[in-house]
């Protein structure tokens, strides 16, 4: 069975990995431009009680591997967020948090909130109905229901939903301690793709 998002919620405080004043000169080689890591220390996502903060202020003390949802109804992204928790051992042992961004309002949120999907925007994720609707998402989304995952439809016709298409896909990145240091980032490239889980533990925690 499917568990909720908030289960991949990470914890309150921000737990320090290594030199809490570490600040990288240059950024990893993880294909993210110096012009996308400058345009996330600008984004601001929120909290369950609403505060804002940074999005690279997430890693900015530890390093932590953020996963991007579709949104909050999403059934891929209940099954991303049970991907992750599955290895959450493996990433508390090695000092890395897990985050979960989704792109709808802080009433909607388990998770961190991004209602202006500018985190999304600015990483230069795909979008539209043609990265949606695919053969292999089709396939997909029948697996998951066999497994027993289900659509939250309620919050996928939220009107913040409904109004963005929930055609913005996610992705994955690795990323701290220092706001510049990205190891790793996975662009979806259509609803479900999911990347190899050994990827990002070989770069989050090996």
């Amino acid at each position: 069975m499917a568990i909720s998002l908030s289960r991949c919620f990470l914890p309150n405080t921000f737990q320090s990995n290594g030199n809490p004043n570490q600040r990288l000169t240059r950024v990893q080689s993880a294909g993210v431009s110096e012009d996308t890591v400058d345009l996330l220390d600008t984004v601001k996502v929120f909290d369950l009680n609403g505060n804002g903060i940074p999005i690279s202020d997430l890693w900015k003390d530890r390093k932590a591997v953020v996963a991007f949802a579709r949104h909050f109804g999403c059934v891929f992204c209940r099954k991303r967020a049970d991907y992750l928790a599955s290895k959450k051992d493996v990433m508390d042992k090695a000092g890395v948090a897990l985050v979960i961004i989704g792109p709808g309002s802080v009433e909607q949120a388990k998770v961190y909130a991004d209602p202006s999907h500018s985190s999304y925007e600015a990483l230069r994720f795909v979008s539209g109905w043609t990265t949606t609707f695919t053969p292999k998402a089709g396939l997909k989304i029948i697996q998951l229901y066999m497994e027993g995952y289900r659509q939250d439809w309620k919050l996928s016709f939220e009107e913040d939903t409904v109004k963005r298409g929930g055609w913005k896909q996610g992705g994955i990145l690795v990323a701290g301690p220092g706001k510049r240091n990205i190891s790793y980032f996975h662009k979806d490239k259509e609803a479900g793709d999911d990347p190899d889980i050994e990827d990002i533990l070989k770069a989050c925690c090996s």
